[in-house]
């Protein structure tokens, strides 16, 4: 009579005893601040974040190869927030994905490169030649209007799909003509001296733009502080890093793994940034715009309703 009352005694100490447990191990998750970034030096402010990380808090950058992963580990919960190309966030926002732009992150950064004895000194000269590119990514959404603009198409030119990463690498073994890439890619390709500059391209409608920092709309519906508490640390941390360039490259050094004369090369086409202001939701726009017309995403979506401004101060 006396084993079942015993065992159920046993059973609700156990779970009073787990909860007691967990408690402060949830309690102490909730005080890291998740933030995910590119492995791209205009991703780099992330790593400047812990000089301004609110007290009782903790920040833990997490590095993602792809902007479409930085953008779903937002989706899953996996970070908090990330700093990525906004032609992933288009492409979730135009999909229904409940992603939002909760600060600018970066402008510049863009590079089409080429073999240093390729005869490719233009645009037009593209044509036929092997050219890497990410599909999904902002430097994608920016070559295929700069083709059009030169009466050009992705057909004529032969697309090869590379991670940004191995750019650099494959122009130098002679794999690929040219490439659209991101820094420190073409500070690599001009320090090594296997590529050669074809232009920085931010002539098309959305200029220099490139990456932002998103959010899920669970995250800023339901945990507004935490978010406001990165995007703080975001501004905090663009302001210090534009403030001291020399202390981007040797970030840029610790955290990519590169050599300095190549970021430092790279540097000047990086500017780090924060503000939702009328001249980033014009971009924004003529971005979303072109990529529609590129048929990348299916529907044109209003931006608005996939940007929040109140996190800006």
């Amino acid at each position: 009579m006396f084993a079942p009352i015993t065992r159920r005694l046993t059973g609700f100490l156990l779970v009073a005893l787990l909860l007691v447990v967990a408690a402060p191990q949830a309690e102490a998750q909730d005080k890291v601040l998740r933030v995910g970034t590119l492995k791209l030096i205009h991703g780099i402010s992330a790593y400047f974040y812990e000089r301004f990380v609110p007290a009782g808090y903790k920040v833990e950058v997490i590095p993602f190869e792809s902007p479409s992963d930085g953008k779903n580990a937002v989706l899953t919960g996996t970070v908090d927030s990330c700093i990525h190309g906004i032609a992933a966030f288009l492409l979730g926002a135009a999909a229904g994905e409940p992603v939002v732009i909760v600060a600018n992150a970066n402008n510049r950064g863009m590079a089409v490169m080429a073999g240093v004895n390729a005869n490719i000194k233009s645009i037009k000269d593209l044509k036929g030649k092997k050219v890497a590119i990410w599909p999904g990514s902002t430097q994608e959404a920016v070559i295929l209007e700069r083709l059009r603009m030169e009466g050009m198409s992705i057909k004529d030119i032969q697309p090869i799909r590379l991670q940004f990463s191995d750019m650099a690498g494959a122009l130098a073994r002679g794999d690929v003509d040219a490439y659209v890439g991101a820094e420190p890619a073409a500070g690599i390709s001009l320090a090594n001296n296997t590529g050669k500059l074809v232009e920085y391209p931010y002539s098309t409608p959305i200029g220099p733009l490139n990456m932002i920092l998103s959010a899920s709309q669970k995250a800023v519906k339901e945990n507004p502080e935490r978010i406001r508490l990165i995007v703080d640390m975001h501004r905090k941390a663009v302001d210090y890093a534009m403030a001291n360039p020399p202390q981007i490259v040797d970030m840029a050094v610790a955290k990519l793994g590169q050599q300095k004369k190549s970021v430092e090369l790279a540097v000047p086409n990086v500017e780090l940034a924060w503000k939702i202001d009328d001249v980033f939701m014009t971009r924004a726009t003529a971005y979303t715009k072109l990529m529609f017309e590129n048929k990348q995403i299916r529907q044109e979506i209003d931006l608005k309703q996939f940007v929040t401004t109140q996190f800006q101060q």
